[in-house]
């Protein structure tokens, strides 16, 4: 793969984030190639030079904000050696992230279902890597005596995002979320660490 210079990854970078401003503001579907040109303060072409289209922008602001949350959790979680704290840490930086960044939390949350090509033709490896921090967390505790042994890793483990996804889509879109992150931090390491554990 050919190397890209600093000069064309910085205006992709600020490509991308014009883009986050704008699929957040108006909508995916709504916003236009020309709408994250203006944001960033270039010509419509420009983003043509670096995407081809609105669904590659979308997919490459996806991988790239990716690649620095999937650091960003690794590093944290390595400081943690008990499956448990490990769990519960790993629910405070998914809805940390969240509450930092609410336009990109809201991009990620709503917007990226409104791309038929992510949903369907992208083959979502960032995805499968956020999801196997979970599994790793859930195989730790089940060999370390904590978790219960008889818990399908694969299963519980988009079930526990599942339980996460869920609730901070309902708190970034407001609907019956009378709810802080930090009550939602609480509630979901309570009821899914329980489910988790030996009886």
């Amino acid at each position: 793969m050919k190397k890209q210079s600093p000069k064309k990854l910085q205006r992709k970078t600020e490509i991308v984030e014009a883009a986050v401003k704008v699929f957040a503001e108006k909508g995916f579907f709504k916003a236009k190639v020309s709408d994250v040109a203006k944001e960033a303060g270039i010509a419509d072409g420009t983003v043509y030079l670096h995407f081809k289209n609105k669904d590659d922008l979308l997919i490459y602001l996806f991988e790239n904000k990716m690649e620095h949350i999937l650091m960003r959790f690794n590093s944290q979680l390595a400081e943690s050696i008990d499956p448990i704290e490990k769990m519960k840490l790993f629910f405070q930086i998914y809805f940390k992230i969240i509450k930092e960044d609410k336009k990109l939390a809201e991009v990620f949350q709503v917007e990226l279902r409104q791309s038929v090509k992510f949903l369907k033709d992208y083959h979502n490896q960032k995805f499968i890597d956020f999801l196997n921090i979970i599994g790793g967390i859930i195989k730790q505790g089940k060999q370390d005596g904590f978790f219960n042994p008889e818990l399908n890793t694969n299963v519980t483990k988009i079930l526990i995002f599942g339980a996460l996804d869920e609730t901070a889509r309902q708190w970034i879109l407001g609907t019956n979320s009378k709810y802080s992150l930090k009550e939602a931090v609480d509630h979901i390491s309570s009821i899914l660490i329980t489910g988790l554990l030996i009886v």
